[in-house]
């Protein structure tokens, strides 16, 4: 939830100067990034840490109206992050996407699908991290909807 608070003022401040009535403002860009997770089922079932490295792919949009709504969407993809088992030495990828959506108005929604996937060599090494969430938030600020999916699986 901070990190929609966050983006959304941030989108609400870039939103204050004068707009046509369809503004809108896109980029991507490219992210280093290096994260070390432990892969519980790898190594025969003891485990291992793996630390990833390589660039997250981020697109980024925002629109706005002068009805003081707007969209922000964002797209996160790994590309080549790749690592190392520290106790095999077993080679490992890190694939999937993040992809974020709000809306808002005299209400907002914001919706999260988040896949990562770390796959390694050989059988039972393989890591998935999935969620699905959402919020609807009415124009009266009363919580409509709320569900967040989260799961770990490691095979």
């Amino acid at each position: 939830m901070r990190k929609f608070i966050a983006i959304l003022g941030l989108a609400l401040a870039i939103g204050l100067t004068a707009l046509p009535e369809r503004a809108q403002a896109g980029n991507s860009t490219e992210v280093p990034v290096a994260i070390t997770v432990f892969i519980p089922c790898a190594n025969n079932g003891a485990g291992e840490t793996v630390t990833l490295t390589g660039n997250l792919h981020v697109e980024f949009n925002f629109t706005f109206n002068n009805g003081g709504g707007g969209n922000i969407h964002l797209l996160f993809n790994p590309q080549g992050i790749s690592g190392t088992g520290d106790v095999t030495g077993a080679k490992y990828q890190g694939t999937g996407m993040t992809q974020e959506q709000e809306s808002f108005r005299t209400g907002f929604e914001f919706t999260l699908v988040n896949r990562f996937d770390i796959i390694g060599q050989g059988p039972g090494n393989n890591f998935s991290v999935h969620e699905t969430a959402h919020i609807t938030v009415n124009a009266n600020g009363t919580l409509t909807v709320f569900f967040d999916n989260f799961s770990v699986v490691c095979k």
